[in-house]
């Protein structure tokens, strides 16, 4: 979840700015960069309970033992709530202590798969010199949302009493979930629309290949990816498939307009959070917002109200690839892997368009709906999520191999994808198999998911 754009910036006194905003993310191919995101739980090691923000063996003391690494502390009063390297890449935390790198804009996947395993070395190590371990899930395989400590930043005081008016699940999303993203870029407004539609339409498989939570409160929950059953009772005002994405006529205005309609959480002015819950930005635009009345929004207002829209494909100046559980290391560099495939040759683009090209929206809700609770195991026209996986991962690496981004070694991006050729060649999902060992080895407890799946 995105930390606030910096209070400030001209104030907007038209509509066509926001569409401008928007816009201003087109690039050339050349400029087109990867950026990854990915979310982990924290917890302590003698007790397996979840890292609460304060004390010696707390969020707060690992974000200071990464000072050493050359991270600059981000503060919110006289709390540490995230981190810099004073260029592209942040340490943020999740309400619930999730700790979550956003890495730079890079230019290929070995590029990137380095700043994954950077980033889990310096955590690993001050981690683990505070008694502290990092676990790799979709959502949290034990604790319940009361055992849980709520990270002291503003706008999730703000959530916090929102949520619950809006959704069932709503503080289960904010306290219990991890994810891994990537963030793409576009070319222009007609290279925007088919990369948002192709990755909308193909989220389900994603989620279904990076399923990873099928635990809560050690049990098993009856789903692959509980993580992305969250989002159906979250927020229906913000969350979803967007169809309109469909539709003749859809571009950066089209997207401005159901921004603007999706209600506020809050505005940040001098280093505080003003709560504007339920408020309307074309409330804000016309300078009638009730909870500032008089003041019209500036660009960092509309930043931040970018970034409270959570359906399963987003647009900012980039756009971000949202359905996917967090996992151990090889799937943090495949997810990118993946969409990188699909998104970034035109080849595999057109290929990929033309599997989705004749899906029905109510398929493409089946298949949102169904995904989190079968898996690859969901049906979808006289095959399985399972065979979509197959082709589209086979379109992907096409894509990655015309690429031709090579290592040292020689070797092209595709090799990011060995986890998830594994997956689609043994027809077991991540979750399919933790199912497996909980019913086996492990004999019905979930402690062993924090030895076997921590990084």
């Amino acid at each position: 979840m995105s930390g606030p754009v910096a209070s400030g910036g001209a104030r907007i006194t038209d509509r066509r700015q926001l569409v401008e905003y928007l816009a201003s993310g087109s690039k050339p191919a050349a400029q087109w960069r990867i950026g990854t995101e990915h979310e982990k739980f924290v917890f302590r090691r003698d007790d397996l309970s979840r890292a609460p923000y304060a004390g010696p063996r707390g969020i707060g003391a690992l974000l200071n033992g990464m000072t050493k690494f050359g991270w600059r502390p981000v503060t919110e009063g006289d709390n540490i709530i995230a981190l810099s390297n004073g260029a592209d890449a942040s340490v943020t935390l999740e309400p619930g202590g999730q700790f979550e790198l956003s890495g730079a804009p890079l230019e290929n996947l070995h590029q990137t798969c380095g700043e994954v395993t950077e980033h889990l070395r310096q955590a690993k190590e001050v981690a683990g010199g505070i008694g502290l371990g990092i676990l790799a899930a979709g959502f949290d395989p034990k604790w319940r949302r009361e055992d849980i400590d709520w990270m002291p930043k503003g706008r999730y005081a703000i959530m916090r009493r929102y949520m619950p008016t809006r959704g069932k699940l709503g503080l289960d999303m904010m306290l219990r979930t991890c994810t891994v993203q990537v963030n793409l870029d576009f070319a222009d407004e007609a290279d925007m629309v088919r990369k948002f539609r192709l990755s909308l339409a193909l989220q389900p498989v994603a989620t279904a290949l990076f399923a990873n939570s099928p635990f809560t409160e050690g049990k098993l929950n009856g789903y692959a990816s509980y993580r992305a059953h969250i989002w159906t009772d979250t927020d229906p005002d913000r969350t979803g498939m967007l169809p309109f994405v469909f539709e003749r006529g859809m571009g950066f205005e089209r997207y401005v307009d159901y921004m603007l309609d999706v209600p506020m959480y809050f505005v940040y002015r001098d280093g505080k959070y003003i709560d504007v819950a339920g408020q309307s930005f074309r409330d804000f635009l016309a300078g009638k917002l009730p909870g500032l009345p008089g003041e019209l929004p500036t660009m960092s207002d509309w930043g931040d109200h970018l970034t409270t829209a959570f359906p399963e494909v987003r647009l900012k100046k980039f756009l971000e690839m949202r359905g996917a559980d967090s996992g151990p290391w090889g799937r943090l560099c495949a997810l990118p892997a993946l969409w990188v495939g699909l998104l970034y040759d035109d080849a595999a683009t057109d290929a990929a368009l033309d599997l989705i090209k004749d899906w029905t929206r109510e398929e493409r809700e089946a298949l949102r709906n169904d995904v989190p609770k079968s898996g690859l195991h969901t049906r979808f026209r006289g095959g399985t999520v399972l065979d979509l996986a197959k082709a589209t991962l086979e379109i992907s690496a096409a894509g990655l191999h015309r690429r031709n981004r090579r290592d040292g070694k020689g070797r092209d991006e595709s090799l990011f994808l060995d986890p998830l050729r594994e997956i689609v060649a043994s027809g077991k999902s991540p979750a399919d198999m933790l199912r497996d060992a909980y019913q086996g080895r492990w004999q019905g407890s979930v402690d062993p998911i924090f030895k076997e799946e921590a990084y």
